[in-house]
């Protein structure tokens, strides 16, 4: 038998290191050849590591969001002389080619829907209607004390029930005028007892600490260097856009092999006519060399919602297109982005001076 050092080979130009972001082995598996090891995600990529030899994982370099250095042992695996050393033989860095796949997210388990009075399992139809909570250390269902007299007798719609049982008020306490407690009587109790619920309402959530790690991580990583590099500003106007709406429709009547043409398009043409006038908009602060530099381009940031997060594809110089080249580069995006195949060049360069689209 034979220690095979599989150590983490160069994923991209200029990268120094590499995050995991998901292990698929543990200690005294047993692993075949090309067997996946663990997925490791750059700046903007996640990279997928296969083993080159068979044999049993004796180490594993760390754990889920720790950096790895490029060259640095990531695996140790216990395998035949023989293999070992032809491993060693033909093992080549990985090229920047090498098919992204999607970084890894927090586990997603079925949630149950529970009020008081009433037990839903999201997506199905109601189960039973007695009131339940939940029992934290058996991670079982049991029945809730029934409610107190006072509150059975007081007469309300199923609709204002609903709406105590969410706020946690008991019935009980409630005035109300004529035959039933309304909603305007929850609002005047809200309003008068500062909206505490009622004792009893249910079980404190614990508190929890999520690692942060892959592409999430990276997100954060990107708003907080925004939010400290980039003046953000708010302005809010109103148009009538009714001409506007007309011409879309007219052009989409007609518009033969083109994409549907959104809204989008237009906001994105009329900025690219509008920042000439206003440079300093279109510009990034270089801090450290105390240089202002502006962007004779528009090189569009476009936010595009995926299972991993927010992403940002850049719509490269969006002033030399028109419509149809806009809303066609718009799908293209949307499309790789959201399949996970955007190209490194589509997500990086320097457009984080130019305004976002979302």
């Amino acid at each position: 038998m034979a220690r095979y050092e599989f150590k983490l080979p160069d994923i991209g130009e200029g990268i120094a290191e590499a995050e995991i972001v998901a292990w698929h082995v543990k200690v005294g598996d047993s692993v075949g050849e090309d067997q996946q090891l663990a997925d490791m995600m750059t700046d903007k990529a996640t990279v997928e590591m296969e083993s080159p030899v068979a044999g049993t994982v004796l180490e594993v370099a760390g754990e889920v969001g720790d950096m790895i250095a490029i060259g640095s042992v990531l695996v140790v695996i216990e395998t035949e002389g023989a293999a070992a050393a032809a491993a060693e033989a033909v093992e080549e860095p990985i090229a920047d080619g090498m098919a992204e796949v999607p970084a890894a997210l927090d586990e997603v388990v079925p949630t149950t829907d529970v009020q008081a009075g009433e037990r839903r399992t999201t997506g199905e139809r109601r189960v039973e209607d007695v009131p339940v909570e939940p029992d934290r250390r058996e991670g079982e269902w049991r029945a809730a004390p029934a409610p107190a007299p006072s509150e059975k007798s007081v007469q309300a719609s199923p609709a204002v029930r609903a709406r105590a049982r969410d706020l946690g008020i008991d019935l009980g306490g409630v005035k109300y005028g004529g035959d039933r407690v309304r909603h305007a009587d929850l609002d005047a109790y809200l309003l008068y007892s500062g909206a505490a619920p009622a004792k009893g309402s249910g079980p404190r959530r614990q508190d929890e600490e999520i690692k942060v790690v892959g592409l999430r991580r990276k997100i954060a990583e990107n708003m907080q260097e925004a939010k400290r590099r980039i003046p953000h500003f708010t302005l809010v106007e109103e148009y009538d856009v009714t001409a506007l709406e007309a011409t879309r429709s007219m052009m989409n009547a007609d518009r033969g092999d083109n994409p549907k043409l959104t809204m989008l398009p237009f906001l994105i043409a009329a900025l690219c006519k509008t920042l000439p006038q206003y440079p300093q908009l279109n510009a990034r602060y270089d801090d450290e060399a105390n240089v202002i530099h502006r962007s004779g381009g528009v090189h569009m940031g476009m936010a595009t919602q995926t299972d991993n997060g927010l992403s940002v594809a850049v719509i490269r110089n969006a002033e030399g297109r028109d419509l149809w080249d806009l809303a066609a580069e718009i799908k293209r995006l949307a499309d790789v982005t959201r399949a996970g195949k955007a190209a490194r060049e589509a997500l990086s360069g320097r457009w984080a001076a130019s305004p976002r689209l979302r």
